[in-house]
């Protein structure tokens, strides 16, 4: 996560990194367009814009923090590992970030010379008002909001027969 720098001037004041920006969408198009269906990676990348093999990294990240579930073989992919309604948001950063419980402030708490008034305080009680704005909003949250703000869902594919 960053924090913008004083007198930068951005949509808003705190930014994600790609990789936790990455997770948030390709979690979301599980449970929004996959609808408990097994969901590839290659089409997640297609949908979301992101590279493949850059999703497939962060999504190894994800399985291990038991948010998603992996299914090889046809008709496999990535599903989520519990309801929508029961993933929040907190997990999905931490998952890829770290514990918010492992922010600390900058230089370990102890001023360097010269910084003396800097507010190193704030970081912690900081970082603990973030995670539970996180962990209040669920994946489930997501994809309401998006019905509600009309996102199209992907059509899913239809079945193939062979003879």
């Amino acid at each position: 996560m960053v924090v913008a720098a004083p007198g930068v001037r951005h949509a808003g004041s705190v930014r994600f990194s790609l990789q936790v920006q990455y997770a948030i969408c390709g979690v979301f198009d599980i449970a929004y367009n996959g609808q408990g269906a097994p969901v590839q990676i290659r089409v997640i990348s297609e949908r979301q814009l992101i590279p493949a093999r850059y999703l497939e990294q962060i999504f190894q990240r994800l399985r291990r923090a038991d948010l998603v579930t992996s299914k090889r073989g046809p008709g496999g992919g990535y599903t989520l590992s519990r309801p929508a309604t029961e993933i929040s948001l907190r997990e999905v950063v931490e998952a890829v970030e770290g514990s918010f419980a492992d922010v600390v402030p900058m230089n370990g708490g102890k001023p360097a010379e010269g910084e003396a008034y800097r507010p190193d305080f704030l970081w912690v009680p900081l970082a603990h008002r973030i995670a539970e704005a996180l962990a209040e909003t669920t994946i489930e949250t997501l994809c309401r909001d998006a019905a509600e703000a009309e996102v199209p869902r992907a059509e899913s594919e239809a079945p193939m027969y062979f003879i």
